[in-house]
């Protein structure tokens, strides 16, 4: 593994820039200057997105800016030491220690620990003396290299091993951190975004938090490196949890039933004793949030309360979609397995279940093999398929309430498919027994009771008030809107009318890329999926033009940014079109992302007008898809499929041609002289 850091990585005593965003660039810069990054523009966009979700600014005058890119091709720390300092967001004022931490954006664990190293160096106060003290580069290159385990500590006194900086005792008394007249047991878990400074930084400061105030408290930091759990025993004897996370905990189910304070990473790192202090407090209070009780949503962002409700509702219902899926993937392709091979005849529900109950492959039916064969093969997808709706239902109500919503979301989903009340039936079933699950774990209820709450009061209560609304005012109304919607569909099947369908389908496909209009478009072809037949081949069209316009965006950058004109394209993103073809061809929009994040402006509106060209054309053409995913991959359960690859190509050539055109004369002098000072960087 090579040097992580070299001198001439290292700047002292000088002013890259007025803020933060230069100095950011500045380090960028240096890094790529050095060969061990490919664009710094690139490297400066991943620094500064990961920048506006949190500021990097820590006590004591440090600031680590970082970030995973995959315009990174050697873990490299740029460091500076700034005069004057520059504010980075630290709440006791400017920064002069700065890091750049670059990671590369597949980095090997190896590699992640060794910048874990650094940032857990940067919680001694030794460390950052010495850096402060360094007369030369190749001092802090000494310095740096001991802490990380790169280099020779007794080269580098200034940095060695020291305790954690000193914590001052809580405020509170040693009487306030007891439980049940003994020191209080916490445990915690600390993730970032990235999973590499924050993570540990935080995992060390209420480590050493927890010892001055002398309760017994372990940490779980969940890196991109991996993490190693708690043992079992820790966590069920711990009084309460400390959940300092940017992203989701894994594994969180561990913790269920814990009394839970939530805060973003940064907050372990700066108040490290306040938070110590409100864990004990919910461990006292019977009342207090548990893990099993509260919404998901709190487990992946600094606090609930800076998330709207809009963003709230929208993750909710991609969480039920995104667990829906599996369900009807391999449904569909084992339907459609039965219809390419075994024809209709025996492929038709009540057909193949009979076929499947009243013979075997000891007693094979009229027909022999093949039809038997066939028909388990319907048969078994169509019993997936079934699943469609109380999935997405009980999904939603665990995005809202965690575990105790799922019964009751599951239940919800069966009787809005009772009611006919179709996906859009299971939406608001979800979502009413996921807020009804939510309010019922919040009632303050005795001890005693607490342990049956998640496991039977909840999904009872819940499945009651639910379900009892879907089947007494809500179940007839949302099918009499289902029943609309299918007669509206097949009244414009066979006409132009089902051309303008197609064109709005595709528009919704590619407005996001893999986002909530994305997956709405696509949760309403795979809910149609199960009502299709020979005689009502609707909704197999609209599946063929959603999934056809979801293919363009990726394929459309791939064709441009690696043949048509690779001159309009960085480094990085010419790297991401040679992977963009082969997920496009997969039908995974979310190919496109890299591409639109850069440049939304032109890729989006290309995108949206390829996707028009692809869904109208599909339609048009009359192209079936009977199967809910997949692409190319599943051309035997599509129909024409020369027709699917004339409309994919069609938008794929529109997108590629509209997104080259608004490159090069759309803003180009604007972009121009953004790029200017990068290129102006000697290699």
């Amino acid at each position: 593994m090579s040097d992580t850091i070299t001198p001439d990585l290292v700047s002292l005593d000088v002013g890259l820039g007025a803020d933060k965003e230069a100095v950011i660039r500045s380090l960028a810069a240096r890094v790529v200057a050095q060969g061990r990054a490919t664009d710094a523009e690139a490297l400066f966009a991943d620094a500064w997105a990961r920048e506006q979700k949190d500021e990097t600014g820590l006590p004591g005058g440090i600031a680590i800016p970082h970030a995973k890119s995959a315009a990174v091709t050697e873990p490299s720390l740029a460091f500076a030491r700034l005069t004057p300092g520059v504010d980075f967001g630290a709440p006791d004022g400017p920064a002069d220690l700065v890091f750049l931490i670059a990671a590369p954006e597949g980095a090997a664990e190896a590699h992640l620990a060794v910048l874990s190293k650094l940032a857990r160096s940067l919680m001694q106060e030794d460390f950052t003396a010495g850096l402060r003290a360094a007369a030369s580069d190749d001092e802090v290159v000494a310095i740096v290299r001991a802490a990380i385990g790169e280099g020779d500590a007794s080269a580098a006194p200034a940095a060695r091993t020291a305790a954690p900086a000193a914590v001052a005792p809580a405020a509170a008394a040693p009487d306030d951190l007891t439980v049940d007249g003994r020191p209080a047991r916490i445990v915690a878990v600390t993730s970032c975004a990235t999973g590499i400074a924050h993570t540990f930084m935080a995992a060390d400061a209420l480590t050493a938090a927890g010892s001055a105030a002398g309760i017994d408290l372990a940490v779980e930091p969940q890196g991109s490196s991996g993490y190693q759990a708690l043992p079992r025993e820790v966590i069920d004897g711990a009084d309460a949890v400390i959940f300092a996370t940017d992203v989701d905990v894994r594994e969180l189910q561990r913790f269920a039933g814990k009394p839970v304070v939530r805060s973003g990473v940064k907050r372990g790192i700066e108040q490290p004793r306040e938070l110590i202090a409100e864990a004990v407090a919910a461990a006292k209070d019977p009342s207090a949030t548990r893990v099993s009780g509260t919404a998901s949503a709190a487990n992946a962002a600094a606090s609930t309360e800076s998330v709207s409700w809009g963003a709230r509702i929208q993750r909710i219902l991609l969480t039920g979609v995104s667990y829906m899926i599996p369900f009807v993937a391999g449904g569909g392709l084992l339907i459609a397995l039965g219809f390419l091979f075994f024809g209709s005849d025996y492929s038709a529900p009540g057909n193949a279940n009979t076929v499947v109950v009243e013979n075997s492959l000891w007693d094979l039916p009229e027909g022999g093999l093949g039809i038997y064969l066939g028909s388990v093969a319907f048969a078994i997808g169509a019993a997936s398929m079934g699943f469609l709706v109380s999935a997405l239902a009980g999904y939603i109500a665990f995005a809202i309430a965690d575990r105790p919503g799922i019964a009751p979301g599951f239940v919800a989903g069966a009787v809005a498919v009772l009611m006919n009340a179709g996906f859009i039936g299971g939406i608001v079933g979800g979502l009413l027994a996921g807020v009804t699950a939510w309010w019922i774990g919040t009632w303050r209820v005795p001890r005693w009771l607490r342990g049956l709450m998640p496991v039977a009061i909840i999904p009872l209560l819940a499945s009651i008030v639910a379900s009892g609304l879907m089947v007494l005012f809500l179940g007839r109304p949302i099918a009499t809107l289902m029943e609309w919607l299918t007669v509206w569909l097949n009244e414009l099947a066979g006409t132009a009318g089902i051309v303008v369908v197609g064109v709005i389908l595709g528009l919704m496909m590619c407005f996001d890329l893999g986002g909530p209009v994305n997956k709405v478009a696509y949760a309403f072809a795979v809910a149609g999926l199960a009502a299709g037949s020979p005689d009502n081949p609707t909704p197999y069209l609209i599946m063929a033009a959603v999934m056809a316009a979801g293919m363009v965006p990726p394929l459309a950058m791939a064709l441009a940014s690696t043949v048509l004109a690779r001159d309009l394209f960085p480094p990085v993103e010419r790297e991401n079109g040679k992977a963009a073809w082969l997920l496009g061809a997969a039908f995974i929009s979310e190919g496109a992302i890299p591409f639109a994040a850069a440049d939304p402006l032109r890729v989006i509106p290309a995108s949206l007008v390829g996707g028009a060209v692809t869904g109208g054309l599909s339609m048009a053409l009359a192209v079936q898809s009977l199967a809910p995913h997949g692409g190319a991959f599943v051309f035997f359960a599509i129909s024409p499929f020369w027709g699917f690859l004339v409309a994919i190509a069609a938008g794929t050539v529109v997108t590629a041609l509209v997104v080259i055109a608004l490159k090069k004369w759309v803003g180009r002098k604007e972009l121009e002289q953004a790029e200017a000072p990068f290129e102006a960087v000697p290699a």
